[in-house]
């Protein structure tokens, strides 16, 4: 399939006050799991450094423009991240996009705002993969 035809993913997830090693590793298994198929945005591509005033701005408009940019935004709802939300909400009430999400919580104890603004949540990242594959992968062409 040809590059320019594969869509495109953007990684939403914890990443401020998270554990970089963690922050890194469910994207690192997602680019295994679709990087051959789809074009994948990582936030973590930058080099920026929280809580720094001259980086904020770039920080969130980077992050807002790789939303714009993708097809669908894979989420790791593992904890609360007020980033992550945003991005979520913004991705599917300002830009109609397709929003991912996976999260080991249950139904109940999961946001009304997550809830609301995922299109699907699924148990696991590997089953996140599998249904992005199954509905927007080459073969679904």
């Amino acid at each position: 399939m040809p590059s320019s035809s594969r869509k495109t993913i953007y990684l939403s997830g914890p990443i401020m006050d998270e554990h970089e090693g963690v922050a890194r590793e469910w994207r690192t298994t997602a680019k295994k799991l679709l990087g051959d198929d789809f074009r994948i945005l990582d936030p973590m591509r930058r080099k920026f450094v929280d809580r720094q005033v001259d980086s904020a701005n770039e920080i969130v408009e980077f992050d807002l423009q790789d939303v714009r940019d993708a097809d669908i935004v894979l989420v790791n709802y593992d904890k609360p991240s007020i980033g992550t939300s945003m991005e979520v909400f913004y991705a599917a009430f300002d830009q109609g996009k397709f929003v991912i999400s996976f999260s080991p919580f249950s139904f109940e104890n999961c946001s009304p705002w997550m809830v609301r603004f995922s299109t699907k949540i699924l148990p696991t990242l590997e089953d996140a993969c599998t249904y992005i594959q199954n509905n927007f992968g080459p073969n679904c062409e």
